[in-house]
């Protein structure tokens, strides 16, 4: 999958793109790997304008949601995290200890679960897979 930007996706549908969007879809794109929430969203959005609300983050991340453009996730600590719709397929570890959002991608396991599909009697469309754990060893400081 080729990944244009967030504000490009955006701009392909047909949002309107003000200057507080810009800047967040911005954040975002640069913010991917960490799958912010709502909250960790806007501290980093206001590190860039702080003139945007929490009201305008949460909007803006409901919009782009709905338009396709953002996934979300809640894992199990409750929080919804974004990231990019346009992203190639991985699954996601997550730390229990930090809640760390830990992405990685495993081709055995993709067949295993197109083998337990096609044994089920399904053709597999789409999937998510969350695990979720805690480290075996202490991580250095």
């Amino acid at each position: 999958m080729s990944q244009t930007s967030i504000t490009a996706r955006c701009e392909a549908k047909g949002l309107r793109m003000t200057g507080q969007r810009r800047v967040i879809a911005s954040v975002l794109e640069t913010a991917h790997e960490s799958h912010p929430d709502v909250e960790s969203l806007h501290q980093l959005v206001t590190q860039v304008d702080a003139s945007i609300s929490i009201a305008t983050v949460y909007r803006t991340v409901k919009l782009f949601e709905e338009s396709g453009i953002l996934l979300r996730y809640e894992f199990a600590d409750g929080r919804a995290r974004y990231e990019s719709a346009d992203r190639d397929h991985h699954d996601h570890l997550i730390d229990l200890n930090t809640g760390e959002v830990i992405e990685f991608f495993d081709p055995e396991i993709e067949a295993l679960q197109e083998k337990i599909a096609a044994k089920l009697g399904y053709r597999l469309k789409d999937h998510r897979l969350e695990l979720y754990g805690v480290p075996l060893k202490p991580k250095d400081n």
